[in-house]
């Protein structure tokens, strides 16, 4: 990669990524979840068509993981996320005329596959321009764009809906230009690099059956996180006949839940260790996705609420920091793991909501959902478990 642009400001670029995942996972992904109630009340679409649209957001987002960084080899970053947030903003105008159940899945589509190449490329492309000593501050700042999102959308939504449901749309979508005009001007001009190809002598990418169980709890966790992150507010205001606006405040500590998380878990994991803190969080997801189905008094909404948004992106720091500890002394299988657990998460997250949405269009109830939800995080604690014992008899 060429050296970074000095003229460039590093907060002025970290705000640029600030704003791209605001734009691109905050409010193109999770502004739809409360949403949904008022689609399904002014029949634009079936309770099982909002579902799916929910699914083909997350579907997008895994063709955008699988080809966001190849998409952007050889050219500037600036070339590249300026357009994607163009066509993430564009998403919400779409959205705001009905016109077919396909035309509506196009546009959720692609705002999946913008937000996934947003959180492929912004951070990674602004962070050479930050000093090493402020790394951690700036990825800080960066990853709280998407907590914001989330709250900003419980807070937003329900107020653009007294205007109307097209007008919401319109309203999200004028919140994400405004959004892309701050971050225009913050963008690194020099190309981005391919990654490094391997030495041409070098062995195999090892096969550690630990490593192999963390990629495969990491996507049943991108499972397991789908109840939440689809169908909470429509649980709330249509399930338990709560209404809009209470979903909207639960959403609200949702949001709140992921700005906290990555700090939280991060400090956790700095005392105990990273396997002990990824296990741990395993069985609480485990716990709070299950809470719903025992109780739905507000104790334990807010508890569900809360934990499950802290670990949408506490999860990721948890699974890498347990990525860096297995391959400590191998950097090229690190950069590998890397990206076939992204490219896990995505997929675990794809498939589950299609099934959840099948379910749910099927049999109209959300138990099972959180249910099969908990069961993920459950399976994958087993897994982790079964993986650190064969690792150490092989030892």
């Amino acid at each position: 990669m060429d050296s970074p642009d000095a003229s460039l400001s590093p907060w002025r670029a970290t705000l640029a990524a600030f704003c791209a995942l605001l734009v691109g996972i905050g409010l193109a992904r999770f502004a739809y979840t409360p949403l949904i109630p008022p689609l399904i009340a002014e029949g634009w679409f079936t309770p099982g068509g909002a579902a799916y649209l929910g699914a083909a957001n997350l579907a997008g987002y895994l063709a955008g993981a699988l080809v966001g960084r190849r998409l952007a080899v050889g050219r500037s970053a600036a070339t590249v996320l300026r357009p994607v947030m163009l066509l993430a903003t564009l998403a919400f105008f779409a959205c705001a005329v009905p016109l077919s159940f396909l035309w509506f899945f196009a546009w959720r589509f692609a705002a999946g596959f913008a937000g996934a190449v947003l959180m492929v490329l912004a951070a990674p492309s602004v962070l050479p321009h930050v000093p090493a000593a402020r790394h951690g501050l700036a990825s800080g700042l960066i990853f709280a764009g998407v907590g914001l999102g989330i709250a900003a959308s419980g807070t937003v939504v329900p107020l653009f809906l007294r205007l109307g449901l097209t007008e919401a749309w319109i309203g999200l979508g004028l919140m994400a230009l405004v959004l892309t005009l701050a971050a225009w001007g913050g963008w690194p001009k020099e190309p981005i690099a391919a990654a490094p190809a391997a030495a041409p002598h070098a062995g195999p990418v090892r096969t550690d059956p630990a490593l192999a169980m963390l990629y495969v709890g990491y996507g049943l966790c991108a499972a397991g996180l789908v109840p939440h992150m689809v169908f909470l507010v429509d649980f709330i205001a249509r399930g338990l006949e709560q209404g809009l606006e209470a979903g909207a405040r639960y959403w609200v500590l949702f949001g709140i839940g992921a700005m906290l998380g990555p700090v939280l878990v991060g400090h956790a994991a700095d005392r105990m260790g990273f396997r002990r803190a990824l296990r741990l969080a395993y069985a609480a997801q485990a716990l709070a996705v299950a809470l719903p189905v025992v109780s739905t008094g507000p104790a334990a909404m807010m508890i569900s609420s809360l934990a499950i948004g802290a670990f949408v992106p506490g999860i990721s720091s948890l699974a890498l920091g347990r990525m860096h500890e297995l391959t400590a002394d191998d950097a090229r299988a690190r950069r590998a793991g890397w990206s076939v657990a992204t490219a896990g998460f995505a997929c675990g997250q794809a498939i589950a909501a299609y099934g959840f949405s099948y379910l749910y269009a099927r049999t109209g109830g959300y138990d099972l959902l959180f249910g099969l939800g908990a069961g993920a995080f459950l399976l994958a604690l087993a897994l982790d478990l079964a993986g650190g014992a064969r690792r150490r008899s092989n030892a």
